[in-house]
């Protein structure tokens, strides 16, 4: 049996790798328009899932299981990374990845509607502590904000979240790497033909932090993060270990600090020590 150890590690691993998503879609977009973004790296991550699938002959997903298969691929595949490299148009990526604050509740929320998991009450009073938290630090100036950027991340959440408890319960079944690798695959009919159709214009004046940005997104954001994001919630509980995700901000702003030069206030220091507890303790009454 999977230790919940191993459950944290893995999500936390996964944590990791999806941090870097908002700032590497902030550079992508500088250079490629968010359809042909979001396009892009579904259909290249849904060759490298074609390709492993292959590999190690998995067989196909039961009929019953296409449904749950759709839901991922609308919230993961499709929702988020359109939206939030839409809302990256009017908004700085330090602004918008405080919200990804948010995504545990969600997903905790989604997990208990689709997934029938019961957690205790302390585990909602420190959930909701921690997005609190995460939610204040964004309205106390992390950034340049916008109307219509805040609107576009919080939708992006609630399809996020959707299709992480979702896939955390076919990953049961399935596995973690099955989960997404058939859910980007059942999106290629429609991903490819937007990309093809969404080609820029032109290539040159797109420079190379587009190209990196764009290749981040495809392999890390959209395929290997996954692996070890849905594995961590498969063996550890999707209500528990979604809470790893309020780490995440945090991550992602030292990034933009580091990557994009974008200014990080020292609140930040104060609101992760804060958040850290209530994931902790999230983790001890889930």
């Amino acid at each position: 049996m999977q230790s919940a150890g191993n459950g944290w590690g893995n999500g936390l691993l996964g944590v990791v790798i999806f941090s870097g998503s908002l700032p590497a879609t902030r550079v992508a977009v500088g250079g490629f328009s968010a359809i042909f973004l979001t396009s892009a790296r579904a259909v290249i991550a849904a060759l490298l899932g074609a390709a492993l699938l292959a590999l190690l002959r998995q067989q196909r997903p039961a009929r019953k299981d296409l449904a749950s298969l759709a839901i991922v691929s609308l919230g993961v595949v499709v929702g988020f990374p359109l939206l939030t490299a839409l809302a990256l148009l009017h908004i700085t990526s330090a602004h918008s990845i405080v919200f990804v604050g948010l995504l545990p509740l969600a997903t905790a929320i989604f997990a208990v509607l689709r997934g029938g998991e019961r957690p205790r009450l302390p585990f909602w009073l420190f959930s909701i502590v921690g997005t609190a938290t995460v939610a204040g630090f964004a309205l106390s100036g992390g950034g340049a904000g916008s109307l219509t950027g805040d609107l576009l991340m919080v939708a992006a959440i609630l399809l996020c979240g959707l299709g992480y408890a979702e896939g955390a319960t076919l990953s049961r079944r399935l596995g973690g790497w099955q989960v997404i690798s058939w859910a980007l695959i059942l999106a290629l009919p429609l991903m490819l033909p937007v990309a093809i159709m969404s080609l820029p214009l032109t290539w040159d004046g797109i420079g190379a932090p587009a190209w990196i940005g764009l290749a981040y997104v495809s392999v890390f954001s959209m395929f290997v993060g996954f692996v070890f994001w849905y594995r961590g919630l498969a063996i550890g509980g999707t209500a528990s270990i979604s809470q790893l995700q309020q780490l995440q901000p945090f991550f992602g702003l030292a990034l933009a600090g580091l990557v994009l030069h974008e200014p990080v206030a020292w609140s930040m220091i104060a609101a992760t020590a804060l958040v850290v507890v209530c994931v902790a303790f999230a983790r001890r009454f889930a």
